[in-house]
């Protein structure tokens, strides 16, 4: 049965520049939580822009990687350049598709803000890039990436590491829970949002 593509949804985009030490410093993002109940939207995009983070900074240069999470997936791309972008979509946006839209906007953000007269370890958060914006709402249907992606022929011989659970890409030891609550980034209403749907075993509802 075919996909109803109007049903597809993209959430979050988010770009950074990993230092040298591991470190993920965002650079711009973009995120649509108009999907979700009013209440929700401060800790839902909050915990986009952790769960973001916490992918990306687990997550080699040149390295390619979709963490599922029951109807979610986060796709998550570094260059060897170390500036990486993370992509929240649901369980039928095209993988293929996702990873074609990073490239797209990690190219354009090197173009805009190239690390010669930006410093990517210390950017101007206040400056406005709508560009993102324009592109999380276009590419929201993939048939708009079809152009692009017949110039993206790479893609196809490139590996993309699948990942079941955020757990999972977690290093030996971790744990998400401990995480949550070290984070300085996480209001504690976020964090007890966490918690409540941690218990009930819908974590994913709050990503």
């Amino acid at each position: 049965t075919a996909v109803d593509q109007s049903e597809m949804k993209l959430f979050s985009v988010v770009v950074y520049y990993v230092t040298p030490g591991g470190k993920a410093v965002s650079q711009k993002s973009s995120v649509d939580v108009s999907s979700f109940g009013f209440f929700q939207r401060s800790s839902v995009q909050e915990f986009m822009v952790f769960t973001s983070q916490v992918l990306i900074e687990r997550t080699s240069c040149g390295e390619r990687k979709t963490v599922k999470e029951q109807d979610y997936r986060c796709h998550v791309y570094v260059r060897s350049d170390n500036l990486g972008a993370t992509l929240i979509a649901d369980q039928e946006y095209p993988q293929r598709v996702a990873f074609t839209f990073l490239n797209k906007v990690l190219d354009q953000y090197a173009t805009d803000y190239p690390k010669h007269s930006v410093n990517w370890a210390n950017p101007a958060g206040s400056q406005s890039w709508p560009v993102l914006d324009q592109w999380l709402k276009k590419y929201q249907n993939p048939r708009e990436a079809d152009a692009m992606m017949r110039l993206q022929s790479e893609l196809d011989e490139t590996k993309i590491i699948l990942y079941d659970t955020i757990d999972a890409v977690l290093q030996r030891g971790e744990k998400l829970d401990d995480i949550v609550k070290k984070s300085d980034d996480l209001s504690l209403a976020s964090k007890a949002f966490y918690k409540e749907a941690r218990k009930a075993n819908s974590c994913c509802t709050i990503l």
